[in-house]
């Protein structure tokens, strides 16, 4: 049961980077400028928020 359970978390939180990663790139340049963002940044800021 331990496994299954951190299996599903690990899931949760790759489904919660890909997510992330998807809605940031959606943005414009203009809007992840007025995020204090750039493209670059999308892949480290996703997987700091979803803790993958």
């Amino acid at each position: 049961m331990l496994l299954l359970t951190a299996l599903f978390e690990r899931l949760n939180r790759w489904w919660s980077y890909r997510q992330t990663v998807r809605e940031l790139s959606l943005l414009t340049d203009r809007d992840l400028y007025d995020l204090g963002l750039d493209r670059g940044e999308i892949d480290r800021v996703s997987r700091n928020a979803s803790g993958f």
